[in-house]
């Protein structure tokens, strides 16, 4: 049997991903909007486990075409270490097409560029990196760990590596109290990754979280459906990034986008002006999860 600890949390694109974790947890788990990882102390798996999980997928399943390397933070491990896990599914796994894992911030720029270079040679395509917000104000309230220009600079490393790069944000995470400037820099940030993936989410409370027992409290103010419509407008107006692919069709979101930047952009801000004037259905809080 495959070990997994705890809950699974993988992006929406490795749903058929081979998933295995190399650490448990997240290095940093103290971001105020998160419920994922509470219940697991952070910890590098050893390697003879993280290998034997993989021979009990290799008997388990004749064909793997995308690993997935777990949990929150895989990118934490000694370049060392992880490539020797790279080494091992090439050798384990030859058809195997692609490898990814979340790489936090502080797992990027904590290693040197030729080690993330070695890495993408050894396999590891891409890494999905959580920006949350360009605006260093609201990544200060919600205690994320690091600046704008921090996370920037660790995406930036990615793609020098040659790695594909998948950042994530947060719609309603400055509340309305810093909505404009949430959205303007963060399409700010984005635009000078230029990442191949955009991934917008829009704020949801569904397990206690620092955050939700602010709002709860009456201390943070939750956007409702035409404010994160215009939050969202006022981003996709400012972002410039040429050939990104955007999406914001996950559960979270109140109206679905999908298009590449930036031919697409303006039909995304076409629909979201019709959401506005009342000509497209916001979608009912009861279909609201992850």
């Amino acid at each position: 049997m495959i070990h997994y600890e705890g809950r699974v949390f993988r992006p929406p694109s490795e749903a058929y991903s081979l998933i295995v974790q190399v650490t448990i947890g997240c290095s940093h788990n103290k971001c105020t909007f998160c419920d994922m990882y509470k219940e697991k102390q952070f910890r590098v798996r050893k390697l003879e486990d993280v290998k034997r999980d993989f021979d009990e997928a290799r008997r388990a399943y004749r064909q793997v075409d995308r690993i997935f390397l777990a949990d929150g933070d895989a990118l934490m491990c000694r370049p060392e270490h992880m490539a020797e896990i790279l080494r091992y599914i090439r050798e384990l796994f030859p058809e195997c097409e692609r490898v990814t894992s979340y790489g936090s911030p502080a797992s990027i720029l904590v290693k040197k560029q030729e080690d993330l270079n070695m890495l993408h040679e050894l396999g590891l395509d891409m890494i999905y990196l959580g920006l949350e917000s360009g605006s260093d104000e609201v990544l200060r309230r919600v205690n994320k760990g690091e600046t704008a220009d921090e996370i920037v600079r660790a995406g930036l490393m990615v793609k020098e590596a040659g790695m594909k790069l998948s950042v994530t944000c947060i719609a309603g995470l400055g509340s309305l109290e810093l909505s404009e400037e949430h959205a303007i820099k963060t399409a700010e940030a984005l635009s000078r990754m230029k990442p191949e993936y955009i991934g917008l989410l829009t704020l949801l409370f569904e397990l206690p979280t620092p955050l939700m027992r602010d709002w709860q409290e009456g201390k943070f103010y939750l956007m409702n459906p035409i404010e994160i419509a215009q939050e969202t407008l006022t981003l996709l107006e400012h972002i410039d990034c040429e050939g990104s692919i955007f999406r914001a069709n996950h559960a979270s979101n109140y109206v679905n986008l999908a298009g590449t930047l930036n031919q697409d952009r303006e039909a995304m801000c076409q629909k979201l002006r019709a959401a506005l004037e009342g000509k497209v259905r916001f979608k009912n809080e009861a279909f609201r999860a992850r």
